[in-house]
């Protein structure tokens, strides 16, 4: 795709805004990515006179990048169901925090990490929710609620009514409200830090105490790594856990960082990236807890430290 990155008719100043639509379709940066490489390689396969005709080829990046997206949302139902354990949404990065700039792969383009803009609309939580919503209330609700697309153009790339895509974004933006939206970030960035001093010092009682009794934890190795492949449910267990997690792991070095723009845990093991964990808090304690370990879905992680 290197003729991409130079291309004269302006088509890669899209890719950003087509990363960012995408990656908030599916969950996942890897697959967001070749999406987006798919909509490319169809631009570029078009004639000349057709890619003329066209008035706006950012718009028609986007329509075709979102039926794509819409393609794969509607199989992955069964590809979930072969998933070992919890699928979770891959976390994401902030580079900033980090000492290293952004990469740039051998096609010219920069890391699709970098590409991401890190707000409310990529917090583990809210992602989550997502996950709940059909694909076509997904995408009405993305393009609409969080990309500020007309429900004329949503109806185009979903082949139905604008009237019945307004409808499947109402459905969606119920879905929403039922979950409870994050604190703000400072108050959670408190939390966090009591939650990495007390796992460190293997404190269950101050564990137990910061976590709300009512508590989840969610983890996903995907088959590739140990993990529970069920959630754990209460605040005691969870901490329990958390303890025998830090015996059996010497050496497991936590770090205070930005997930998905919302502060959170990041364990390395010989300055490698081995779990990225997202919070959700409540009332001054951890309500959730989503904890990556699949290595495949830390591959942004990938010489951070």
């Amino acid at each position: 795709m290197g003729t991409v990155a130079t291309s004269p008719d302006g088509t890669v100043g899209e890719r950003r805004q087509l990363i960012n639509v995408a990656y908030r379709l599916l969950g996942s940066l890897t697959e967001a990515e070749d999406a987006v490489q798919d909509a490319y390689a169809r631009w570029y396969g078009l004639p000349r006179s057709q890619q003329e005709e066209i008035l706006s080829p950012g718009a028609w990046l986007t329509t075709v990048t979102s039926r794509i997206c819409l393609d794969l949302l509607g199989s992955a139902r069964a590809r979930r169901e072969r998933y070992v354990g919890v699928w979770l949404p891959e976390p994401l990065p902030d580079r900033t925090e980090w000492d290293h700039a952004g990469s740039v792969d051998p096609t010219g383009w920069a890391d699709p990490a970098d590409q991401i803009v890190l707000n409310e609309s990529v917090a583990m939580a809210f992602l989550v929710v997502l996950e709940s919503m059909t694909p076509a209330e997904r995408v009405a609700f993305v393009l609409h609620e969080v990309f500020r697309y007309p429900f004329a153009e949503v109806a185009g790339i979903l082949g139905r009514t604008p009237a019945a895509c307004k409808q499947l974004a109402a459905s969606a933006r119920r879905r929403v409200r039922a979950a409870r939206a994050p604190v703000a970030a400072t108050g959670q960035a408190d939390v966090v830090r009591h939650v990495k001093e007390a796992w460190e010092t293997k404190d269950i009682a101050a564990l137990v105490d910061l976590l709300d009794p009512a508590a989840v934890m969610t983890a996903d190795g995907g088959g590739m790594v140990g993990t529970v492949l069920r959630p754990v449910e209460g605040g005691a267990r969870i901490g329990q856990y958390m303890v025998a997690i830090a015996d059996m792991a010497p050496g497991l070095e936590l770090l205070e960082r930005s997930v998905n723009g919302v502060p959170g845990l990041v364990a390395q093991r010989a300055g490698v990236v081995v779990t990225v964990a997202s919070f959700d808090v409540a009332g001054g304690r951890v309500t959730r807890i989503w904890a990556v370990r699949n290595p495949e879905k830390l591959r942004p992680w990938a010489g951070e430290g």
